[in-house]
């Protein structure tokens, strides 16, 4: 194989149409997507020979850490740094995950997934600069369990995946659920589990989700979202029936 061909789907503004372009890109062993794109910024003249402006994205860590090169390549979401050009079907389409708003070409807005976030209050409250010792321990099926739901980097591919998560839902997305579980099991964190889990049962929550369990398929890091799905009706169940009978018997 002398040199792969690049169907890219383009778009120069938020507001524009998209539109296909096609790139010859030479043949290197062990190359990625990422690598391939670079020949083309470099590089930006289509397949026909015809000069066009550099495609657009993003990149950081280069090792499936960030997200920010996140987007689909052969109709799957995931990250470009990680697609190998010798594991993927030829000729490689590429598209932005059309879940979020599209900036321009490949690149898109992620700041929904970190409103999400807020909403749900993922974060650890400790109130204060100083030095208030050590935290509290965990017990250790508790630490293993948090340290596979902390593997999260909202790369936003189960967003993406998701049938869902579209413009017609306010579905904060599957994501959510392993958040509120992660922080919801901490010592601390679990102070606010309340608040985090009445969240979720609000707009855009839990009944969302359609359990079509894309997420864990597209998941970059195998994390168990469906277990946490499970976790989180059960907790959001238990709540509920907490509150009921709370307010019930006060009268």
């Amino acid at each position: 194989m002398e040199e792969i061909t690049l169907i890219i789907e383009r778009q120069d503004a938020p507001d524009s149409a998209p539109y296909e372009e096609e790139f010859a890109v030479p043949y290197r062993p062990n190359m990625n997507v990422i690598t391939a794109l670079m020949h083309t910024q470099k590089h930006p003249v289509t397949k026909d020979g015809k000069k066009t402006s550099p495609v657009q994205w993003e990149m950081s860590c280069l090792e499936e850490v960030c997200g920010v090169c996140s987007m689909v390549i052969n109709g799957t979401p995931r990250q470009a740094c990680t697609a190998l050009v010798d594991q993927l079907e030829h000729p490689i389409t590429l598209r932005p995950m059309r879940t979020y708003p599209v900036v321009r070409d490949l690149i898109i807005d992620r700041g929904k997934m970190f409103d999400a976030l807020k909403k749900i209050k993922a974060w650890i409250p400790i109130d204060g600069t100083y030095d208030i010792g050590p935290g509290p321990r965990m017990d250790e099926n508790k630490r293993e369990m948090a340290y596979e739901l902390s593997k999260c980097f909202t790369c936003g591919v189960c967003q993406d995946a998701c049938p869902n998560v579209n413009d017609k839902s306010d579905f904060l997305g599957p994501f959510v659920f392993s958040q509120i579980r992660l922080k919801n099991v901490h010592p601390t964190g679990e102070m606010d589990k309340d608040e985090r889990t009445e969240a979720f049962m609000g707009k855009g929550g839990l009944q969302g989700c359609g359990n079509s369990q894309n997420c864990v398929k597209v998941c970059p890091k195998g994390i168990p979202i469906t277990t946490s799905i499970a976790a989180v009706n059960r907790a959001a169940a238990l709540h509920s029936f907490r509150s009921f009978f709370g307010s019930y018997s006060s009268r």
